[in-house]
């Protein structure tokens, strides 16, 4: 592949949401692209990241699998360039009860939130460090600061997210290369429906964020460089509150909005 004065991204979930939406401020701002999803959807959204210029190569991967992952990282390794940017997105829900979920769900869950994004971000993390040069940026999520009632696996593996990406981040101290944190809440995409959240009154609220508004926010911490970002006025009061609750106090709350049945409350 010819050198390119542009830089290079890896953007994972990049389908839909706020990963596509990622993947367009990359494209926007000087960046050739790699995106990845578990589903052919991705094609689409190639077609249509690259009308924003720059070259945008696409792969559906499944990353809660060590195919995936595999078939991803050997995608990298073959575009001969250097990543100087990965957004980790890559990230499903779950709805309702613990005890309720179907236990490959819960693993599904599990292995795309936190296992996939983990190898991903020590290979590439590797290769960025030993170049002294790097951005990382990891989707974490305010639902990580409390317990997540009737979405107890899914806020669970936000929390790891949120706490390793300043822990990586510090370990990174002086090295050239930085990790941001992105921390979105409710946001107007697929998620609520693929998790089977749309009884639930946060799954019917009209008062979601608009992908494109929180994709911004997280690039732009991204390129400055920020330890960690909240989206919004609403999720950063909530995000204060959440530090100096009563877990139960907030375990309780979430009920009321993630309970099945909730909508029609």
């Amino acid at each position: 592949m010819e050198t390119s004065a542009r830089q290079f991204a890896v953007v994972t979930g990049a389908s839909s949401g706020i990963g596509y939406e990622l993947a367009k401020c990359c494209a926007r701002n000087n960046f050739d692209l790699l995106i990845v999803a578990d589903e052919p959807q991705i094609m689409a959204a190639q077609v249509e990241i690259q009308r924003l210029g720059g070259e945008v190569r696409a792969i559906q991967a499944d990353l809660a699998t060590a195919e995936g992952l595999e078939r991803l990282w050997q995608a990298i390794a073959s575009s001969n360039r250097p990543v100087d940017a990965l957004l980790a997105n890559a990230g499903i829900g779950l709805g309702r009860g613990f005890l309720e979920q179907d236990f490959q769900d819960v693993l599904r869950v599990v292995n795309t939130n936190i296992t996939g994004t983990l190898y991903l971000v020590q290979k590439v993390g590797q290769q960025m460090r030993a170049r002294g040069a790097g951005r990382i940026l990891i989707v974490g999520s305010i639902a990580g600061l409390m317990p997540g009632t009737f979405q107890a696996v899914y806020s669970g593996t936000k929390a790891f997210l949120d706490s390793f990406s300043v822990a990586l981040r510090h370990e990174l101290k002086d090295s050239g290369v930085t990790v941001t944190c992105l921390m979105p809440g409710a946001t107007e995409t697929e998620f609520f429906e693929r998790a089977d959240m749309m009884d639930t009154k946060i799954g019917q609220s009209d008062s979601k964020a608009d992908a494109a508004d929180v994709a911004e926010t997280g690039f732009k911490a991204m390129m400055d460089g920020e330890e960690s970002v909240v989206h919004g006025l609403k999720n950063k009061m909530q995000a204060a509150v959440a530090a100096v609750a009563p877990q139960s106090a907030m375990a309780e709350m979430h009920r009321k909005q993630a309970e099945p049945g909730t909508a029609r409350k």
